[in-house]
């Protein structure tokens, strides 16, 4: 009894291997089968070689097995167990079992069932076809040559193939429950190391963003007195000793951003927001950035920008500058004689889209051609003991890598050890402004760094700001930045004195630090807004603080602050933030920039109305910056809590869902705007617009194509389309309409054109656990029951604007991940190739570059967009889940 109950407990033990574990349990079905055999052959009375050669298998099978689990050696006895049951033992029990009139035929279904689930990859399906192979040979042989089958009587034959179809259909049962047994175990035990990972990656982000925290509050001080003194009429040597303090405290606060980085793509948090720039200005501050440590090391450092290079892009500014820096830094951090050179190509595209190369190129010691592969590795510097003295995290090449290919560009090395090495970047952009830059030469670069002074640009003394902060350095250096606007400044050093401060004196805008003692910015935010005879109530509060994020920003907005100033902070930045916020009547003198940024205001202010708009819902799933780029306005669903009623994307965020719904009692679901909201939201765009075109999620998925439908009753110019999809695939249709209507398309062509590409767009969703399919309603909990105990993923997907499986995927998440997208990707030649959507919720950076490993080995798109689902689409789904989205050739 210990033997056995030492062998139950080894098959549940997670310290083994799962596939050791089931290799246990479904060998000790297969060997109590042949002990049962035998004892029904020997109380039947069947004859004596049947019987001694069904106690030699049970001896035998039992031994390899042994033999197998302690040589850890468990594919190979799998494999030699299962030729040895189904091609020697099974054929032999046939003919001396009575053939047909036995209980040998349906013991080979237990064979079959032992070998597949046993047995892994093409071997598998070759011992499957040698066994049916057999079996077939048998039976024939049997036809044939009757006399050589061992007779059975009638009666022996009923109580064999009874007895045989009994023992089976048990053992099968048993093993099929012990190994959902098994697998519920093992699911168990991933969702408790999940959990724990993700309290660990929490414990480390809150980690990274307190040390951000702090090291930036000093950081402020530095770089605003440093800026102060740079202002001033000093000599060139106090000039050059300010620079270098500037130059290395950015150096410290890249440092700092590549930890917050790297933090930020674990946990498949970093974000890419595009905007548009100017490129020369962009690479006046890279060269300001490089130009002193190359001079510092005695390398020269050559530009050759492609004159044809549009004067303003699309794209991710911040970022795009953070690669460059980066990989010109390692460049010089590498080089120790001769030269660094920049060099910047530009290719066209299409009309308004550009592919941008930036070749970096060295001659230092050059990289070893086998540690290329490790080169974009975090923590990890190849040619250990020849760059052991060189500084760094080792972190800089990892986050260039995850940072390009979040932009969905390139970047490749060229290499020749000891003879330098050529970073090249490519990134596709799109274009503001099409008028090129023409010849740029470094030192034009260079003197445009060199030749800014100083100058205020706006002055506002009648106007009034309060800046709260428990450091009263940030407070100095916040009033010295602000000095030459003239403004009136009050500064206070806590929340309680902010409160008397407001209840007695209006101002026109504050400043408020977000972590203080005793009361914190955001209590001291709501405790203004609720303040009875405050003077302040409706006053703009900007949050000015050091903790770094997009989750931060998110927080704030949701919060109520107005706007959010990231620490250490710019004079000039500081400078546009209160600009912002003051009454222009109270600026009584401007810049040549503010002139011109004013004149662009008035100038949007009384634009045309457009001939036809494009809107649609929050679910669409597109990227923000797309949305903004192409002047589509969106209407956010409603995410209901046990808290409250939230707008969808602007109250609450998917990931900040996810973690709430992880409490199994925490109910959330999202319900459609109503038709109230969809008549407000027509009548406010429609003063921008002759004609509105509204593109709904399918019809028969939500309310909200009815509710928008019965809005737009009450307008003449509103036309409803149910774009036939939800999230990214209606994104799609969005896309295509808003294509359409720049085509000065009329309402309704662009109408017939969207109904023929409803049926051209394919959108469909893998669902990692059903459970929140069950929690949302629209899957019974038998069925999510039976989809958990059997490993199955369905397949969602639309078809006729309705939810349906288009098919279910069993087993782990690699295998059923692989099958899905080589699934959706099958009939390449009929896929539009130009754009895929991979939206997902709840994955992880490593997640999505394996998923987009997997999609680029099946098809070639050009453009690959990752699309985090809006929190309505992930309440629905959970996390893991994620679909590819495209359309088919028109």
């Amino acid at each position: 009894m210990k033997l056995i109950k030492r062998w139950l407990l080894s098959i549940m033990d997670h310290s083994l291997s799962l596939q050791e574990r089931l290799y246990r349990l479904i060998s000790s079905i297969g060997v109590l089968a042949l002990i049962s055999a035998f004892m029904v052959s020997f109380l039947l009375g069947e004859d004596k070689e049947s019987v001694i050669t069904l106690g030699i298998a049970a001896l035998l099978v039992g031994g390899l097995c042994a033999l197998s689990v302690y040589t850890r050696r468990i594919q190979l006895g799998a494999a030699v167990t299962g030729f040895f049951i189904l091609n020697i033992i099974l054929p032999l029990i046939y003919f001396l079992g009575g053939g047909m009139y036995g209980g040998a035929p349906i013991w080979f279904v237990l064979g079959f069932t032992y070998v597949c689930l046993m047995v892994e990859g093409r071997l598998k399906w070759y011992m499957i076809a040698l066994g049916a192979t057999e079996v077939l040979a048998v039976y024939y042989y049997s036809y044939r040559f009757p006399h050589m089958i061992s007779p059975h009587t009638i009666n022996a034959a009923y109580v064999d193939s009874a007895v045989a179809l009994i023992l089976v259909s048990s053992l099968i049962c048993l093993l099929l429950t012990f190994q959902n047994k098994v697998y519920r175990s093992e699911n168990e035990l991933a969702q408790q190391q999940k959990k724990e990972i993700e309290e660990l990656n929490q414990a480390q982000n809150r980690f990274f963003s307190s040390m951000s925290h702090e090291i930036r509050t000093p950081i402020n001080t530095i770089i605003g007195l440093d800026e102060m003194i740079l202002r001033d009429a000093i000599s060139p040597e106090v000039a050059e000793d300010a620079k270098n303090i500037q130059g290395a405290s950015k150096m410290l606060l890249a440092l700092i951003n590549d930890i917050l980085d790297m933090s930020k793509m674990q946990s498949g948090k970093m974000d890419i927001v595009p905007v548009a720039y100017e490129v020369t200005t962009m690479l006046s501050e890279i060269v300001n950035m490089v130009w002193m440590r190359a001079e510092k090391k005695g390398l020269s450092f050559h530009m050759d920008v492609d004159s044809s290079l549009p004067s303003q892009l699309f794209g991710d500014e911040v970022r795009i500058k953070q690669v460059l820096v980066n990989v010109l830094n390692n460049a010089i951090k590498y080089t120790n004689s001769g030269s660094v050179t920049l060099s910047i190509h530009c290719e066209k595209l299409s009309t308004n889209r550009v592919l941008v190369t930036y070749s970096i190129a060295d001659t230092g010691m050059g990289i070893k051609k086998e540690n290329i592969p490790y080169l974009f590795d975090a923590f990890k510097r190849v040619d250990q003991e020849k760059n052991r003295l060189i500084e760094g995290t080792g972190l800089g090449l990892s986050i260039v890598k995850q940072i390009v290919d979040l932009m969905g560009g390139e970047i490749t090395v060229n290499s020749i050890y000891t003879r330098g090495s050529t970073f090249i970047i490519k990134l596709a952009q799109d274009v503001v402004d099409a008028r090129q830059i023409g010849a740029l030469s470094l030192e034009s670069m260079h003197v445009m760094s060199k030749q800014e002074h100083y100058r205020q640009s706006f002055e506002a003394p009648g106007a009034r700001i309060l800046i709260v902060d428990d450091n009263e350095a940030n407070l100095m250096v916040a009033a010295k930045l602000l000095r030459e606007t003239k403004i009136q400044i009050d500064t206070v050093t806590s929340g309680e004195e902010c409160l008397q401060k407001t209840l007695g004196t209006h101002y026109n805008g504050i400043f408020m630090d977000h972590l203080m003692p005793e009361m914190d910015g955001i209590e001291c935010l709501h405790a203004i807004r609720e303040q009875v005879g405050g003077l302040n109530r409706e006053t703009p509060v900007v949050a000015l603080t050091a903790n770094a994020g997009s989750d931060n920003q998110a927080l704030y907005r949701n919060e109520g602050f107005d706007g959010y100033i990231l620490k250490p902070v710019s004079g000039t930045l500081l400078e546009a933030s209160v600009l912002k916020l003051l009454p222009k009547d109270l600026i009584i003198s401007r810049s040549g920039a503010a002139e011109e940024a004013m004149a662009r205001e008035i100038l949007e202010e009384h634009r045309a109305k457009v001939p036809i708009l494009i809107t649609t819902d929050s679910v669409c799933d597109l990227p923000d910056a797309v949305l903004s780029r192409l002047d589509i306005p969106v209407l956010p669903y409603r995410v209901v809590t046990n808290r409250g009623v939230f707008l969808d994307g602007v109250e609450t965020e998917s990931d900040g869902i996810l973690v709430y719904m992880k409490d199994p009692s925490n109910k959330v679901h999202s319900e459609p705007p109503d038709v109230a909201s969809y008549e407000d939201f027509f009548a406010a765009n429609l003063v921008n617009a002759e004609n509105i075109i509204h593109i709904t999620i399918a019809k028969k998925a939500s309310e909200g194509y009815r509710n928008a439908l019965e809005a737009a009753e009450t307008f003449d110019n509103v036309t409803v389309v149910d774009s036939g999809h939800l999230s990214s695939g209606m994104g799609l249709m969005v896309l295509y309409a808003r294509k359409l209507s720049s085509e000065k398309k009329t309402v309704e062509e662009i109408v017939s054109s969207l109904e023929e590409m409803r049926d051209k767009v394919r959108t469909s969703f893998i669902v990692d656990d059903t459970e929140f399919l069950a929690r949302a309603g629209r899957l019974p909990n038998r069925i999510h029951t039976v989809c958990r105990i059997l490993m199955l993923h369905p397949i969602i997907i639309l078809k006729r604007s309705k939810l349906t499986v288009g098919g279910i995927r069993i087993g782990r998440r690699v295998k059923f991940r692989k099958e899905y997208i080589s699934k959706a990707l099958e009939a390449l030649g009929t896929i539009d190739d130009s754009t895929l959507f991979i939206t997902y919720t709840g994955l992880s950076q490593q997640d999505l570059q394996e998923i987009r490993a997997e999609v680029i080995k099946k098809a070639a798109f050009k453009e690959i967009i990752f699309q985090k689902a809006s929190p309505s689409i992930s309440a629905n789904c959970g996390p893991g889940t994620f679909g590819l989205i495209f359309a088919r050739k028109r």
